[in-house]
Parts: C-alpha cells; structure tokens; sequence
C-alpha cells in the first residue's frame, strides 16, 4: 500500500472512516474493528464528535479500544457541525462554539492535542473567520494541523491564503464527481492530501462495476476503494464499517490492481 504526506506526517493511502462504528449497540464489536484496523497497519482515522448518538459516539469507542494510541496513528477530525442536547444538530458560528467543539474532541478522545481538525463548511460563502478562529486554537497549542471539509476550490484558495491546509476532505465516487477532480489536481500540485468520503455505494450498483469486480473475485465496494485510489496518489481513501469481515475486505482493497481498460470502463 502506497502512502502520502498529510501535512508533516507520513499515512499509508487507505484509513479508515470512524462514522458506522456506533452503529451497533455491542460496543465490543466497534473496539474489535478498530483494534483490527491497527492491526492491518491502517494509522490514519477519521472521526468527528457528533458521529454517534445517545451513549455511543466514536470517539469514545476510538479512545476506549486504542488510548494509549500507537506512535504512528494520526487522528483526524472535525468541527463545525455538532450536536446539543438543547438545539440537537447545529453548525457553529461564534469562535465559542468552534472552541467548545474542539475541546469535545480533546476529551473525548483524553488527548491534549488534536493531530489534524477539518473544518467542514455548510455550503457557499467565505471561509475566512471560522478558519482564522481555528488558526488561533492551532496557535494554542491545541490543533497540530488543519484541513477543510466540503469546500469548493474558491473556499480551499481562501484558507490557503491564511494557513497551510493538509488536507480537503470532499464527497466524491465513480458515480459522483462533480468538479472534484480539478480540486483534487489542484491539492496534488501543492501537496495537500485529498480525502474523499462517500466513495463506497449504498444500494444497487452499477452493471459496470459488477462486471469488473466479478473478474477478480472481488466486491464491488473493493473495486470502488481502488478505482478511487488509482484516480490520484494524493487520493487517502476513509472507507468505513462496523464488521471486522468488511474491514478486512476494504484493506484488501489498497492492493487491488485495475487495468488500464477497466479504469478507463470506470471513468
């Protein structure tokens, strides 16, 4: 499995997405994932505070199956989006309430510094207060490295002007792509990791992919993890799951070959 730089430190290219580990009631089974993750050499998870409800929320599962965290595990989260007993679901818009997500975080997953926070943004408009209100929580000492969530190539130019941005994280699969590619060239060409979420289909999926998984005994969830792989080495895939089966599967993935015609099939 190849690796890439996320900011000043070195991942392998397939991670692993925090969000579908609260899913089922047995906490066991989220911590037998994730010890299993770190054991197939996965060192980069993806997580945020408000994925989970109720008593389960992944941070706690990450904290309780993996502190004391190995040497070489990164870490990356975000704020922007919470959740509140009294508002439920919400998006932050004071410094105050992006600080008070930040430090959810911090206790959630008992460290005293965050390795990487994304800071997702809700749709159109600048970027420059919520992101100077993170700089200066990274300038706290409480953030080592930043990245954007759910940007257009306009909003990642703005916070490129006030910090460094290791990386984007964006939706993005076989099947939706939008104008992500040219922000995928445009992270490759400074070095910023992109990191897509949402490339694993839910549902039926398309006769194309079925085909080219059939031709190497694999799932079609395995070919969409290496097609989104092959699209760019900056590509960090976060494929996420509840079941050690699918986990296995998904790393398996990263050594998934596909040919020059299949990509081109898949494109």
């Amino acid at each position: 499995m190849s690796a890439w730089k996320l900011g000043e430190v070195t991942v392998d290219r397939l991670g692993f997405g925090a969000m579908r580990i609260t899913a089922n009631p047995d906490r066991s089974v989220a911590h037998a994932v994730l010890r299993r993750a770190v054991e197939l050499g996965v060192n980069h998870i993806d997580t945020a505070a408000f994925y989970g409800s109720g008593k389960r929320f992944a941070n706690d599962l990450i904290r309780a199956a993996l502190a004391p965290y190995p040497d070489e595990l990164v870490i990356a989260t975000k704020v922007g989006p919470g959740t509140d007993p009294e508002r439920g679901f919400y998006n932050a818009t004071t410094a105050a309430e992006l600080r008070e997500q930040v430090e959810t975080n911090l206790r959630q997953l008992d460290v005293d510094c965050l390795d990487v926070v994304n800071l997702r943004i809700p749709g159109a408009g600048s970027v420059t207060e919520r992101f100077e209100w993170l700089v200066a929580l990274r300038d706290e000492g409480l953030i080592k490295q930043l990245g954007v969530s759910n940007v257009r190539i306009e909003q990642l130019r703005e916070a490129l002007a006030i910090a460094p941005v290791v990386c984007v994280q964006n939706s993005y699969a076989i099947d939706r792509r939008g104008s992500e590619d040219e922000i995928i060239r445009y992270c490759a060409e400074r070095g910023i990791a992109y990191v897509p979420f949402g490339s694993i289909a839910d549902g039926t999926e398309s006769a194309a992919v079925e085909a080219i998984a059939a031709a190497h005994d694999a799932t079609p969830q395995q070919v969409r993890i290496a097609w989104t792989l092959h699209r760019s080495p900056n590509i960090l895939a976060i494929p996420g799951t509840g079941s050690v089966r699918h986990l296995e599967e998904n790393v398996a993935a990263g050594a998934l070959s596909l040919s020059a015609d299949e990509l081109a099939t898949l494109n």
